[in-house]
C-alpha cells in the first residue's frame, strides 16, 4: 500500500514543458499560415463583417420614429 514516489522538480518541469507546448502549438496555428491563407482568411472575415453590416437595422434609417415629427 505504498504510494509512488515522485520527483516534484522533475513533475514540475514536465508540467512547464508541456505548457510551453501548449503555447507553440497556439503560435504555430496563429503565425504559420502561408501569405495566401492569411489573405484568404482575412477575406472571408471580410466578407462575413459586411454580411453583418448588411442586416443591421440601424437608428439613422428609421424615418417613421417620434424623432422626425
Amino acid at each position: 500500500m505504498s504510494a509512488e514516489i515522485i520527483n516534484l522538480r522533475k513533475a514540475r518541469k514536465e508540467r512547464d514543458r508541456a505548457a510551453k507546448e501548449k503555447q507553440a502549438e497556439e503560435n504555430r496555428a496563429k503565425f504559420g499560415r502561408t501569405k495566401a491563407e492569411r489573405r484568404r482568411a482575412e477575406a472571408e472575415q471580410d466578407i462575413a463583417h459586411c454580411r453583418l453590416d448588411a442586416h443591421r437595422r440601424g437608428e439613422d434609417d428609421d424615418d417613421s420614429g417620434p424623432a422626425a415629427s
